[in-house]
């Protein structure tokens, strides 16, 4: 995930993230801008709505009702999803947007958002779990904040959620373009873990149980 541009550059832009009704005023703005690129041939960067249809599709394909998700933001995944999963967690390194996304969700008791940083949250939440979840990572390190961060961090998450045997979770990260080593990134998952079927498409990772076929 890019960096926002500086506050400077938009002041506009800047106020309007200010106000409580912003997180709102986004949600709407993702179906103009799905349009906006079908009308551009549909190139790869793809639109958030798109990335809410393949959180939905795989969800269903692999029968998941736990739905984990790094980078909380203003909390669109959760509100396009949320009503699909028994359980969301969604994790946020920066302490404003948690609280933005605390507030918004503080009725909906499926959804609980954790102010941390996803690299020590996520190992700590694949401990407890009780059952295979999907996993919506973000490829950005901690880009919102202006934080490069630990530059291992995905190396860290996906460790944590691929070595727990017990449950075959499903893994979608977002924006894999920004994965610096991409190539090398992939091809060390797979040699490490031949159990699992990995794809990029989409600017999307995928990461699924190796099923095997029928004869």
């Amino acid at each position: 995930m890019a960096s926002p541009p500086k506050a400077s550059a938009h002041p506009i832009r800047s106020r309007l993230k200010q106000l409580p009704v912003y997180a709102q005023f986004k949600q709407l703005g993702h179906y103009p801008d799905y349009w906006w690129w079908k009308l551009r041939g549909e190139p790869r960067r793809i639109p958030h709505v798109v990335k809410q249809r393949v959180v939905l599709e795989y969800a269903e394909k692999f029968g998941l009702t736990t739905l984990i998700e790094t980078g909380t933001y203003y909390g669109e995944m959760i509100a396009a999803v949320h009503g699909r999963f028994d359980r969301i967690y969604s994790i946020e390194i920066d302490a404003r947007l948690a609280a933005i996304a605390q507030q918004r969700f503080d009725d909906d008791e499926s959804v609980q958002i954790i102010h941390g940083d996803s690299q020590s949250v996520v190992p700590e939440l694949v401990r407890r779990l009780d059952q295979a979840c999907l996993w919506w990572l973000d490829a950005g390190y901690c880009g919102w904040t202006g934080e490069i961060g630990n530059p291992n961090r995905l190396s860290v998450e996906m460790e944590a959620i691929l070595a727990d045997t017990g449950h075959s979770h499903v893994i979608l990260m977002d924006d894999a373009d920004g994965v610096v080593g991409l190539e090398e990134f992939t091809a060390s998952i797979r040699s490490n873990y031949p159990d699992r079927n990995l794809e990029v498409a989409r600017n999307i990772i995928r990461i699924t149980p190796a099923y095997k076929r029928e004869s």
